[in-house]
């Protein structure tokens, strides 16, 4: 059963070819955005369809996600601009992390634009870079606040821990599973090596102020999660230095 918001389950979509001002809007949309990737916003569109297409999002630096690579597949419907494309998050640990109130572990992305949130609708004048940057604007210091409800909480200790375990899954999952996954668009490698040698001193000065919370178990303060396993920083460390030297 088709559901709103996966790319990858968009049988509505199948049924009609892309229209003519779709295809348009979309080859100006890519050549716009691939002017501009100092943002921090990477996309490769498929060659034989352009309506598909992968984004990767680099994690901004001063926040838990630093450095982290955070893949998104793309769909655009068959009548854009006037839909939504739909987006799933694919950075999720087969399923096992839930990076921020906004990405669900299922790969669900949480986004008015994207007519899977309250708030703001889509109109026609936004454009992919739009979601894109929207999605960016999520990886903020503080992602504990972007749970509702939870959006002026003064809890200092539940949001640092909070904090904590999503930086621990960045380094984990963002950052040492995406460097070793084989099947990562290879049109994404070079700049994922190039940002992984600018920020392998923060990864490795992380891990080792982080030490100390090895093997002790890993706390959601958020979603109160019955387990989230444990911290492996000594792990992390060793991986990092063994995808460092493969570099090297």
């Amino acid at each position: 059963m088709a559901t709103s918001w996966d790319p990858f389950e968009s049988p509505d979509w199948d049924k009609e070819a892309p229209s003519a001002t779709c295809l348009i809007r979309i080859k100006r949309e890519l050549a716009v955005m691939e002017q501009e990737e100092s943002t921090g916003i990477y996309i490769y569109s498929n060659p034989d369809d352009m309506t598909k297409l992968q984004a990767l999002i680099v994690g901004p630096e001063g926040t838990p996600y630093h450095g982290g690579f955070f893949l998104f597949q793309v769909r655009f419907p068959p009548n854009y601009p006037w839909q939504p494309p739909r987006v799933r998050f694919m950075t999720t640990g087969n399923g096992s992390v839930r990076f921020n109130p906004n990405f669900y572990s299922n790969g669900k992305v949480c986004l008015s634009i994207l007519g899977t949130w309250t708030g703001p609708k889509w109109t026609p004048g936004q454009t992919l870079r739009c979601v894109l940057m929207s999605i960016q604007s999520l990886m903020g210091e503080n992602p504990y606040h972007n749970e509702p409800g939870y959006e002026g909480s003064s809890s200092t200790e539940a949001l640092r821990i909070y904090n904590q375990m999503i930086l621990h899954d960045t380094l984990r999952v963002a950052v040492c599973e995406m460097m070793e996954k084989p099947d990562v668009p290879k049109q994404f490698i070079p700049v994922m090596e190039k940002s992984f040698l600018n920020h392998y001193d923060f990864f490795v000065e992380t891990c080792k102020k982080n030490v100390k919370l090895n093997s002790k178990p890993v706390k959601d303060t958020l979603y109160a999660t019955p387990s989230c396993g444990t911290y492996r920083y000594v792990a992390i460390l060793s991986r990092l230095e063994a995808i460092k030297k493969k570099l090297s």
